[in-house]
């Protein structure tokens, strides 16, 4: 079975590397992957997508418009500037917590990841939200938002992948020092 994830976020919230385990767990299983990301300004904290397609016969990395499995949101704006991307019946899963966007904070614009959040749920069936600021304070690092989500889409049952598969994928990427965080961040939001 086919499947389209979409990642996104902004820059330093480790959406790439997501993307890079959600790829490599397919790829051990024997399927077909298709990755790539659009980056922007990321290292200034703008915005970053990352497109994950995965099964037997995968011909781009772009996810069409309307044909996302699932979306997964590092930031709830972020979500909704790429909603347009989930299929029907598709899973949100979204970080509550709003990253001031550049362009908001050098105008002096307020923003709010609440209404974000709100507006999702109002629209969509399919919205899980997790607080991953709390879960990063309990993890013991604020570095690990990325792997907590990873996590609370594979509980929900949308990925695909088991706990297993992600976390062999994930561990093959870090260095051991980090690989106890990680395994603990993973099973953070189930």
């Amino acid at each position: 079975m086919n499947m389209n994830y979409l990642l996104c976020g902004v820059g330093g919230q480790g959406t790439v590397l997501a993307a890079k385990v959600l790829a490599a767990a397919a790829i051990a299983r024997g399927e077909e992957v298709k990755t790539t990301e659009t980056i922007g300004m990321a290292q200034r904290g703008g915005p970053v997508t990352s497109y994950v397609r995965t099964g037997q016969a995968v011909h781009s990395p772009i996810i069409p418009l309307g044909s996302a499995d699932v979306i997964i949101g590092f930031e709830p704006g972020e979500v909704v500037r790429n909603i347009d991307y989930l299929k029907e019946g598709g899973t949100i899963i979204t970080a509550s917590k709003e990253v001031m966007p550049v362009t908001a904070a050098l105008m002096g614009t307020q923003y709010d990841g609440r209404d974000m959040v709100s507006w999702l749920k109002e629209n969509y069936d399919n919205v899980i939200v997790v607080d991953g600021e709390k879960l990063c304070r309990e993890c013991g690092s604020d570095k690990v938002l990325n792997v907590i989500l990873l996590g609370a889409a594979i509980s929900s049952g949308a990925l695909g992948i088991s706990l297993e598969e992600a976390e062999a994928a994930l561990l093959n990427r870090l260095p051991e020092k980090l690989h106890e965080l990680n395994r603990k961040a993973l099973r953070m939001a189930i």
